[in-house]
């Protein structure tokens, strides 16, 4: 970390955008993504201020939406490959696919500054549905594995809100600038 409370990123990158109007389990890969400061992606299905996800839409209507955006990691796509997996961008529903950031490890409140003037603060991890096993059998153990003490580890990418709204291009850079003060472990949200 720089004494500034930004990590340096060299070479972290978006890889990716993704979105969809609809509900759908993968989002379409586009050019480019609008990020909508309080809302999320533009034209996206999850984009409000209230939560979006079907499910939980049904019982916590009012909720704040936290989960605006969804980033994972293409590097778990590289991870899963040997495996037999085949996995692009947007097919896990991400918005954004990164490569050079270690989302999973990153604490809650991090700040994503996304090409010129988006902002992303990371609120938690994703947890995947049973969903995920239609896409690709087998895929929810592959993405849900526990570690050497038995605790489940969640590899399905981040969640976050937009603060600062901005265009996200394929190949924007991503700067990181931690939480001050103690940091907390990301939860599922």
């Amino acid at each position: 970390m720089l004494s500034d409370g930004h990590v340096s990123t060299t070479d972290s990158r978006v890889l990716s955008v993704s979105r969809s109007s609809r509900h759908n389990f993968s989002k379409d890969r586009v050019e480019s993504v609008l990020l909508v400061e309080g809302l999320g992606v533009d034209g996206d299905a999850h984009s409000g201020t209230t939560v979006q996800h079907v499910f939980r839409k049904r019982s916590h209507p009012t909720e704040p939406n936290l989960r605006q955006v969804h980033l994972i990691h293409a590097e778990l796509f590289d991870e899963l490959e040997p495996d037999g997996f085949e996995l692009h961008p947007g097919d896990l529903g991400e918005n954004i696919t990164t490569r050079g950031i270690d989302l999973l490890n990153l604490p809650e409140g991090t700040l994503l500054r996304i090409g010129p003037d988006a902002v992303v603060q990371v609120t938690g991890l994703r947890s995947p549905c049973r969903q995920i096993d239609r896409f690709q059998t087998g895929l929810l153990k592959a993405v849900l594995p526990r570690d050497s003490a038995g605790k489940l580890v969640r590899k399905t990418g981040v969640m976050g809100i937009v603060l600062a709204g901005g265009l996200v291009n394929v190949d924007d850079e991503i700067r990181v600038e931690l939480p001050a003060g103690p940091q907390r472990r990301l939860n599922c949200v």
